[in-house]
């Protein structure tokens, strides 16, 4: 099965002013998963592009970069309060897992040592595995692994990651490429996310987001 696109409406590591507007330009492109970041938006705002895209037959996403507990509980209210799918990111504590896995929202929290804003992700491969395994035994629905963010060899990580872990797993951020995007095929993760790149036009250059995100999903579905 192919891997899941999440588009992300966020621009350097906060969600844009006009998601709104993007996401109504882009909705009826057959890209089911959709999400944008806890910071950017006021709350209204943020429960009202939820709808939407739940109207719009969308699976939404919360990304949250935040590292204690308290931010992360926060985060996880956040998630329930805006009625999202998913609660992606966030240091995993068994206090958020707890009060999350009590709703109909999954979870897929970092796992490894993250810290940082831009985020970096540390500790040795079998380290970052073996704390995953654990984590994965409590039942979780996955895993963000921040692979690109890793302080070692991003791909090596991914990759052996992808194949120990039975849990789904997205790997989150620094997609920019279509030597990326042929790498993510291959390891077949069960979703990525894409955000910057979009804005940025890593893969039309000059041009609009939801060109971007065409070219995207034509070269994923080619």
């Amino acid at each position: 099965m192919r891997s899941e696109l999440i588009v992300m409406l966020t621009h350097e590591d906060k969600t844009v002013k006009n998601a709104n507007e993007i996401f109504e330009a882009c909705k009826d492109l057959p890209v089911k998963h959709w999400g944008f970041k806890d910071i950017g938006l006021p709350k209204e705002e943020m429960i009202r592009l939820v709808k939407n895209m739940k109207v719009s037959g969308k699976t939404t996403c919360l990304e949250v970069v935040s590292y204690d507990e308290q931010s992360c509980l926060q985060a996880a209210a956040l998630a329930v309060e805006c009625e999202f799918d998913y609660l992606m990111g966030t240091v995993f504590y068994p206090n958020v897992y707890n009060y999350i896995k009590k709703e109909s929202i999954k979870y897929t929290p970092f796992c490894g040592k993250v810290s940082g804003s831009p985020s970096v992700l540390e500790g040795s491969l079998d380290e970052i595995i073996a704390e995953a395994k654990k984590i994965e035994a409590m039942g979780i629905d996955g895993f963000d692994l921040l692979a690109y963010r890793y302080v070692g060899n991003p791909e090596v990580l991914a990759e052996r990651f992808v194949k120990a872990i039975k849990a789904p797993v997205c790997i989150a951020g620094s997609i920019n490429s279509y030597q990326r995007l042929d790498f993510i095929a291959q390891i077949n993760p069960w979703s990525f996310t894409m955000g910057s790149a979009l804005f940025e036009g890593k893969f039309v250059p000059g041009g609009t987001f939801k060109e971007n995100l065409i070219a995207v999903w034509e070269y994923m579905h080619s």
